[in-house]
């Protein structure tokens, strides 16, 4: 062990907030960007104190990355929102925080459980925005927790950088699309970026970017569905790079795949600095978002096949045919692990 004193074994916090009119859609379904941004907060809050827990330069936690997010049960208008983080690895420049949601039914006390999230959090410098500082190292309740979460640390890694090889592809707008299409679901979203969306750095909230990205992707559902839609599930979020104060923010959708019960959009943010404009526009975020259609009682409905135009749309919703499949035998298996 080094000199320094190890942190203590998963640190952990807990916030609760009560769900309002404004969080939610039009029936009382809180929306999934809401429940997002409540997960990052909680996941930045642990990830700056642990990375200021010992001397050294200050620092923020800013979001790089958040695993697949399954949305489990809806949360309603009036229940309250428990959110616990816990650390469960570092490694030298990023902390992996596990976040669980609950929604409380005030009236009966009722709990249950509607998300569990995975985000890795890298920690920039308060007095150099550009520099990575180390990340106090945690200790373990058993060897074999650093080992998993070293080998979790590495996959995340290896795809990060996987799919910054994607990001020079180009959305393109479609003429008078026909129903049904890509194009005919396509949408964008443009945001000037403020202070009260920035970290202490001036940099965007990853909370910020999400709650975005999901009304983006939520548009794209209800213009393809023309029903009740609300998020089932967000596969990886990944922050490539990070998005400054005063930039303009492009957060465009568009619908790769649909199964008979749900619908897959990715999910591109573009940015743009006004100040300094000679940088030019740079892809900052992406991630795939899953959305089902509810009837008036919340009940699925079935999807509207999506219709194919050309090799590209094939071949993406091939892609995303495969990681409906994957996924699907992943809830199936951890489904019968707990029983």
């Amino acid at each position: 062990m080094s000199a320094a004193k190890l942190a203590s074994v998963s640190p952990s916090i807990q916030i609760c907030r009560i769900m309002r009119p404004d969080d939610a859609n039009i029936v009382g379904n809180v929306h999934g960007g809401t429940i997002l941004k409540m997960i990052e907060e909680a996941g930045c809050i642990i990830g700056t104190r642990h990375c200021n827990s010992q001397p050294g330069d200050r620092c923020v936690a800013a979001l790089a990355r958040v695993e697949r997010t399954d949305f489990l049960h809806p949360m309603f208008i009036g229940e309250v929102a428990h959110v616990s983080a816990e650390i469960t690895y570092t490694s030298k420049h990023s902390v992996e925080v596990q976040v669980n949601v609950l929604a409380e039914n005030i009236l009966t006390g009722a709990k249950k459980v509607t998300n569990k999230a995975t985000l890795w959090y890298v920690p920039f410098s308060l007095q150099d925005v550009d520099k990575i500082v180390d990340v106090p190292p945690m200790e373990y309740s058993r060897p074999e927790h650093e080992d998993e979460g070293k080998k979790r640390y590495e996959a995340q890694k290896l795809e990060r950088l996987e799919t910054k090889e994607r990001n020079g592809e180009v959305m393109t707008s479609v003429p008078l699309p026909e129903a049904y299409t890509v194009g005919f679901s396509q949408s964008s979203l443009i945001h000037l970026v403020g202070p009260s969306d920035c970290t202490l750095l001036g940099f965007v909230h990853g909370g910020v970017t999400m709650k975005l990205m999901d009304e983006v992707a939520g548009i794209v559902a209800a213009r393809h569905c023309k029903t009740n839609i609300v998020t089932a599930s967000v596969d990886a979020i990944n922050f490539h790079r990070k998005i400054k104060k005063g930039c303009v923010i492009t957060v465009s959708g568009r619908m790769t795949f649909t199964s008979n019960k749900s619908m897959e959009i990715e999910v591109f943010v573009d940015s743009d600095p006004l100040v300094e404009a000679e940088k030019g526009k740079y892809r900052a975020v992406t991630a795939f978002f899953t959305f089902i259609s509810l009837d008036k009682d919340n009940r699925p409905l079935a999807i509207p096949p999506l219709k194919l135009e050309g090799e590209e749309e094939q071949k993406r919703f091939e892609e995303g045919k495969t990681r409906y499949l994957q996924n699907k035998a992943k809830r199936l298996a951890d489904k019968e692990r707990h029983q």
